[in-house]
């Protein structure tokens, strides 16, 4: 199998194969074609992937015209590169069915393609070394806390001086789901005195477990079949603000993680809520992307608002590129491995061959012309994105 490495788009500092992973793909007879300059925003050079048994060539047109599978990230290249692409090929990615713009996959459909998007997989335990969501949660978890503290204009830990007593900054976590619960590490390790709130109260060990007090409110939500919290209904999502608004109003930070895959993020925190918070405090929202936890929360932006900072970042897991690609890598060549082993095949006129497996039913999103995944197939026909108002 022929695989291809393409730059990714502009913002996007991760790569989706690393000199490590490409080494492991050599080695299991897969020949690797990178383009140049393809690593280099996560750190590594040309050479390192030749080293690494790959070949460099000078552009995309030149990787995707012997490819069988494009590995990717976002795949969010200007859609007509797809032309230069055999039809049948796969591409492999974090493609975000549910958000990523509609004309990259109207492209893929026109050139008759298939794309295989690895945030769609199952939350079932043979998935899980192929879990970019939970791999990125891990990376986003920890990198909301340290944004906090470089903001938050105190200390995080307790700190006893000749001058007198600091007492450590406390942080609240909402959602203890991957990214959750790696913020309330972080946290904890950096001194911080760290609260979290779930609807779930299984996770309550979990938080626990971690150094964090598990905030009791009484409130519980249902499960969607991959384990993801559902949509609060009206009673409950009013119980949750009220009961809400005394640890927000003690938080130095706040870092905020709910989603629900192919809606809109719940509003935790509303702006009155914010109102009632110390001036001073930051908001870290991980939901920015789908929407926001906050009304106030601007998708790329900081905003101050009645003293209190909203941070709603983007591409959080690039702005530590290097080991979130190490981290994905490894989930995509695994991915790859399982798709060999499936097996996917391709005939003499190159046309791909789909088993019926879990896994890879579950992921795919379009092939040979059509549009296979329900949630982008809804999108596509009514012709628009994912309603994230705030973005």
């Amino acid at each position: 199998m022929q695989i291809g490495l393409l730059q990714e788009a502009p913002g996007e500092a991760m790569v989706a194969l690393t000199p490590e992973s490409i080494r492991r793909l050599c080695q299991a007879d897969h020949r690797v074609l990178v383009q140049s300059g393809a690593g280099t925003g996560a750190g590594w050079s040309d050479q390192e992937y030749i080293d690494a048994g790959a070949t460099v060539a000078p552009g995309a047109e030149e990787v995707l015209a012997s490819t069988d599978v494009v590995a990717a990230v976002e795949a969010a290249w200007h859609p007509a590169i797809w032309r230069h692409a055999r039809p049948g090929t796969a591409v492999v990615g974090f493609l975000k069915p549910y958000s990523a713009p509609v004309d990259v996959f109207e492209a893929l459909v026109e050139f008759e393609l298939t794309a295989f998007s690895l945030d769609s997989l199952p939350r079932i335990s043979r998935a899980q070394s192929m879990d970019v969501l939970s791999s990125l949660a891990t990376v986003m978890g920890y990198r909301a806390v340290i944004l906090a503290a470089e903001r938050v204009r105190r200390f995080f830990p307790l700190l006893m001086t000749a001058a007198g007593t600091i007492p450590p900054a406390r942080v609240l976590v909402l959602g203890a789901g991957v990214a959750g619960l790696q913020a309330i590490a972080t946290a904890h390790r950096l001194g911080a005195l760290v609260e979290a709130f779930d609807t779930r109260p299984e996770v309550r060990e979990q938080v626990e477990s971690l150094g964090a007090t598990f905030l009791t409110m009484d409130v519980q939500s249902a499960h969607t079949q991959d384990g993801y919290a559902e949509e609060l209904a009206e009673e409950e999502h009013r119980r949750e603000t009220e009961r809400l608004m005394d640890p927000l109003s003690r938080a130095d930070a706040v870092i905020t993680t709910a989603q629900i895959p192919g809606r809109r993020a719940p509003i935790l925190i509303t702006t009155d809520m914010i109102r009632g918070m110390k001036p001073g405090a930051v908001i870290v929202d991980l939901a920015a992307e789908t929407g926001g936890n906050t009304e106030q929360t601007r998708l790329g932006e900081e905003v101050e608002f009645h003293g209190v900072q909203i941070l709603g970042p983007k591409k959080l897991a690039s702005q530590l590129p290097r080991d979130a690609s190490q981290l994905f890598a490894r989930n995509l060549t695994t991915f790859l491995a399982y798709l060999e082993g499936a097996p996917v095949s391709w005939d003499g006129e190159h046309r791909l061959t789909i088993p019926d497996d879990e896994l890879i039913v579950r992921t795919v999103l379009v092939h040979q012309g059509s549009i296979l995944h329900p949630g982008l197939e809804q999108r596509m026909t009514e012709g628009g994105m994912l309603n994230v108002a705030g973005s």
